[in-house]
């Protein structure tokens, strides 16, 4: 089966320091494909790479077939991002929001209405698509922002930490919508997280980072055996392939966007 997502000794550097380090992935077509690793390993700029936001130092990417430098527009026709930032303005309404992204994508006139309540619809907002976005609770503006990368039907969805700061309820809300995207549509989702329970129930692969490279790949039944310990997690593999927690919790400005993503949703 062709790969949807390719990479080739793929590497990122910040003047001497190497964010991703001649990474080789590979994702197939309609599968849920976790990256996982503590805060700097590499997660995020390896996305940003992808979603054709950051170019590369070296090596080489592809999404659907095409190369994420010499075809970064035809890229970013079939690919929908959500990044942990917030990516919604409050001041709009959800509708409005969407219809932004419609017109940005060169949707029909005449079908962006119906293109728009559709993608609300399918997320469960279609009650509130005329409030304003500031009265969303947290795990509604996540699922607005999935709605958002949806709109114009993309064949890989990026997720960068979908459900940091979401509450336990909102957090599996987010959970089936991402395999319902899977069953209806056959959506390729690439998706990272700290939280080994998501990974655990919706990636059909994982790929684990630690110092911009990959340590171990397979699905979570393979790296769980991997570790030859009865009743073996995610949290075990974890740790036995980046080390203690403490010792890889990423830098200031990692853990500050990460908690303001979480106050912001929260």
């Amino acid at each position: 089966m062709t790969a949807i997502v390719e990479t080739q000794e793929l590497t990122r550097r910040f003047d001497k320091a190497k964010a991703v380090d001649a990474l080789n992935l590979y994702v197939e077509p309609g599968e849920v494909f976790g990256l996982l690793g503590p805060n700097g390993a590499g997660k995020s700029t390896t996305i940003k790479m992808l979603t054709t936001l950051l170019p590369p130092t070296s090596g080489h990417a592809r999404v659907a077939q095409f190369d994420i430098v010499r075809h970064p527009a035809k890229v970013r026709r079939i690919i929908g991002y959500v990044p942990q930032a917030l990516s919604v303005d409050s001041t709009l309404t959800g509708y409005e929001n969407l219809l932004i992204v419609a017109k940005l994508y060169d949707i029909p006139r005449a079908e962006r209405v119906v293109r728009v309540r559709g993608a609300l619809a399918y997320v469960g907002l279609e009650t509130v698509a005329d409030n304003l976005v500031r009265s969303y609770s947290g795990g509604m503006i996540r699922r607005l922002e999935i709605a958002q990368a949806l709109v114009h039907r993309p064949r890989v969805l990026f997720l960068d930490e979908p459900t940091v700061g979401l509450d336990p309820v909102a957090r599996k809300a987010v959970w089936e919508l991402v395999k319902q995207l899977c069953a209806d549509y056959g959506t390729t989702v690439f998706l990272t997280t700290h939280f080994m329970e998501e990974a655990d129930i919706l990636c059909d692969r994982i790929a684990i980072m630690h110092f911009g490279r990959v340590v171990a790949t397979g699905t979570p039944t393979e790296l769980k055996t991997s570790l030859n310990k009865r009743s073996a997690t995610l949290d075990d593999v974890f740790i036995h392939y980046t080390g203690d927690y403490l010792t890889s919790g990423g830098n200031y400005r990692d853990i500050s966007t990460t908690r303001r993503t979480a106050q912001r949703l929260g």
